[in-house]
């Protein structure tokens, strides 16, 4: 919740100094990653920056989301200074492998999702079994659908490695070898808490799922009325 919190709060103080293009591009050239300072030795400090950093509002609200659903079951195994190292060493793998893809870019790289892909990285780990329930809008129906994690998480790495040996540099605006690195990092910084726990036997205790109950929704029917069809 504190790095939610901050995160919110960085991109309030932002919109202030991002009041006209100038301004922000002097903003995000300052405290961003951008990758050709960062390997010529300039602005290194902007691998922890740049991860309280975002574009916009929903870019701030979809990051806050995903770490919302995956980051307090993985605090709960931490701690929570484990758990901060482990958001910030996840984040600096995953600067470092967009890095890698563009050393010579100057298109700065903003955003929490490096991290919180370290944070689904390891809930992968940890709870491969977990629900993930689903939302879906058909017309006017509405169905929750619940996913085993391992599902929707090995999904989004896949689309995010092809995603980023298709693309140039960010194509798009998308540091997907920021998402891919992070994620690994992610499984790699969680693997001794999964093996003090006794590997798969911690799987077979908690049969890969977090301690607490599935979410249970009441969706009410549509109150739309059903219309009859009238034969001439």
């Amino acid at each position: 919740m504190t790095l939610i919190a901050l995160n919110v709060l960085v991109f309030v103080l932002s919109l202030s100094a991002t009041g006209s293009e100038r301004a922000t591009y002097a903003f995000y050239n300052d405290w961003a990653l951008v990758p050709a300072y960062v390997t010529s030795g300039q602005h290194l400090y902007s691998v922890i920056t740049s991860m309280f950093l975002h574009g916009g509002f929903m870019h701030l609200a979809g990051n806050m989301l995903f770490l919302w659903i995956f980051g307090d079951n993985l605090e709960d195994e931490m701690g929570h200074v484990g758990f901060l190292l482990f958001y910030l060493a996840a984040g600096a793998v995953a600067a470092a492998a967009q890095v890698a893809a563009g050393p010579y870019s100057q298109v700065p790289m903003l955003g929490a999702s490096g991290a919180i892909a370290g944070v689904m990285g390891g809930y992968l780990l940890l709870y491969p079994k977990a629900r993930v329930d689903v939302l879906f809008f058909i017309v006017i129906f509405v169905q929750v659908i619940a996913v085993p994690a391992w599902v929707v998480l090995s999904i989004w790495f896949v689309v995010q490695l092809f995603s980023g040996i298709g693309a140039a540099d960010m194509a798009g605006g998308v540091a997907y070898w920021a998402h891919a690195g992070g994620f690994v990092a992610g499984i790699a910084f969680t693997l001794p808490i999964w093996l003090r726990r006794g590997g798969a036997g911690y799987w077979t205790r908690t049969q890969g799922a977090p301690p607490h109950a599935p979410a249970r929704y009441r969706i009410g029917r549509s109150h739309v009325p059903t219309v009859r069809r009238h034969r001439r």
